[in-house]
């Protein structure tokens, strides 16, 4: 049979089977056992095992399970709720002050955990309730949540880029250097956008009312600005001994979470029972995107052996003679298309077999060492757009879940509109002036 038609029949396999709902590492890691096992007979075992011994040898995996947990710990001792009263007092008196507020602290709450939901979970059960009370439009407020817990994947320390990085072998920290800037761009328009709408329709976004802004005195200003300060204080004792180069990214993942559990103690508020839920909680997911990893490598190595992707860069180049910029925005329609089905893993999991060796092989106009860091930025920006995209859109289903009843699926469709214009607007800036993502990692020497 030939090796394109192999390379077919694994990929129409593999999309069958999580059609059946079963989980995403079980199918591509049996896929790739089978296939490799027809293949090359009894040797084909040998790909898991050099998979799995690859995964344990990269030392910079042990920052998930630290950044997960210090996640973790922060939502279940409501330090992220100290810092929404910060900005709920010293953004309320602005039209659209709270949802500006909102965005903010999903930066600060990407900044310390890497995931989508955890920024949703804390959006929708702190900011959502707040927002509607105050009269803030249903349908605005719903998107701002849901295009700001999608931040959590860009600004470090993102668990996605960390994935990417282990497929595409390239450095976990100059990936995370690179979503930096792109994530404040995005946030900062999307700041832009509600300041907009709020001034020329200040019913979407009132403010507080002068009643309520004179029952915080300075002193209470103050007091709240300080718990606020906080979590800029755990995020500055992680990150900046590592940009400086005084630590490297896992001996930087350990001080964020054990000045995290300090912060805790402190308060008074980090209990049995808060470690017991962080600890089960970073387990859980600690193992699935090893699960994740493991199985992609696998099928990664049975694409090696293929010649697979020589093939399609022959037939995309030789045959179809297409430049590479075409090339490049063919492979992002893809990821929206996809997006609209599958998850941000899956996603990475099924094309980055193909996706990031011809990447490397395109001429872009780039270094080859930099090449990878900026196409793992536009992969995110293109994931957080397919988390809002419509029918299946991770974050819908996750803001259905977490909003009230008075909020129907199709305000959650409606509110994303916007926000997935300005997403794509920011994936264009980034395509284009590829120095966005790259200025920091290439100014910066890291460990």
């Amino acid at each position: 049979m030939p090796q394109e038609m192999i390379a077919l029949l694994m990929f129409s396999t593999m999309l069958v089977l999580m059609i059946t709902g079963q989980r995403v590492f079980g199918v591509i890691g049996v896929v790739a056992v089978v296939a490799a096992l027809a293949l090359w007979g009894t040797g084909g075992q040998a790909m898991g095992f050099s998979a799995s011994m690859k995964l344990m040898k990269w030392y910079p995996m042990l920052t998930l399970p630290m950044f997960v947990f210090m996640g973790y710990v922060m939502s279940e001792t409501r330090l992220a709720e100290d810092l929404y009263k910060m900005f709920h007092v010293w953004f309320g008196p602005v039209p659209g002050g709270l949802a500006i507020g909102t965005i903010l602290l999903m930066v600060l709450i990407s900044a310390m955990n890497g995931l989508s939901v955890a920024g949703m979970a804390i959006g929708s059960t702190i900011a959502l309730p707040e927002l509607l009370r105050r009269g803030y439009d249903k349908r605005m407020v719903t998107g701002v949540i849901q295009a700001g817990s999608s931040l959590g994947i860009l600004i470090p320390p993102s668990v996605v880029l960390v994935l990417y990085a282990m497929i595409a072998r390239a450095p976990v920290s100059q990936l995370w250097l690179a979503g930096v800037v792109p994530g404040l761009v995005m946030a900062g328009v999307f700041i832009l956008y509600i300041a907009i709408r709020s001034w020329l329709n200040p019913s979407l976004a009132p403010p507080l009312s002068r009643e309520e802004r004179a029952g915080y005195s300075t002193a209470d200003k103050m007091r709240l600005l300080g718990a606020g300060v906080l979590p800029l204080l755990i995020f500055a004792s992680m990150m900046g001994p590592f940009i400086m180069g005084y630590t490297s990214l896992v001996e930087a993942s350990v001080i964020g979470v054990a000045v995290t559990v300090l912060a805790a103690l402190l308060k008074g508020r980090f209990t049995r029972q808060v470690f017991e839920v962080a600890t089960r909680e970073t387990l859980g997911i600690s193992c699935m995107f090893m699960w994740i990893i493991l199985a992609a490598l696998s099928f990664g190595a049975v694409f090696d052996g293929l010649g697979a992707v020589k093939a399609i860069e022959g037939l995309f180049v030789d045959q179809l003679h297409l430049n590479p910029w075409t090339i490049l925005i063919l492979m992002q329609l893809s990821f929206l298309v996809m997006g609209m089905f599958l998850d941000d893993t899956a996603m990475l999991v099924i094309v980055a077999p193909l996706y990031v060796p011809l990447v490397a092989r395109l001429d872009l106009g780039l270094p080859p060492d930099q090449v990878l860091i900026w196409y793992g930025v536009l992969y995110t920006i293109t994931c957080q757009i397919a988390y809002l995209t419509p029918p299946f859109g991770y974050n819908l289903f996750l803001m259905r879940a977490f909003a009230p009843p008075e909020i129907s699926m199709a305000d959650i469709y409606r509110s994303v509109g916007p926000f997935v214009v300005l997403m794509v607007i920011s994936l264009i800036l980034v395509m284009v002036f590829p120095q966005i993502a790259l200025w920091l990692p290439t100014s910066l020497s890291v460990k």
